[in-house]
């Protein structure tokens, strides 16, 4: 059990370093989008007690937030 926890860090690790990559081309309005519907997918997913709808959603709203913001600056 301990080794695939380990793994699975690992791979999450890997996989997180290598997005950080695909931001690099990107305008600071599409940064603000994902950052909010990252932000947004965690927090509708803790509100909603893990749901996929409130994921999801919490996405959403999270990148409309993130893309106004981009337009105010």
């Amino acid at each position: 059990m301990n080794t695939i926890r380990n793994l699975t860090l690992g791979a999450l690790t890997v996989s997180a370093v290598l997005s950080l990559g695909a931001c690099a081309g990107m305008s600071q309005q599409e940064k603000n989008i994902a950052v909010g519907a990252g932000v947004g997918a965690v927090g509708g997913s803790v509100l909603s007690g893990g749901s996929p709808v409130g994921t999801v959603g919490g996405a959403v709203v999270g990148g409309v937030i993130g893309n106004e913001v981009g337009k105010r600056r």
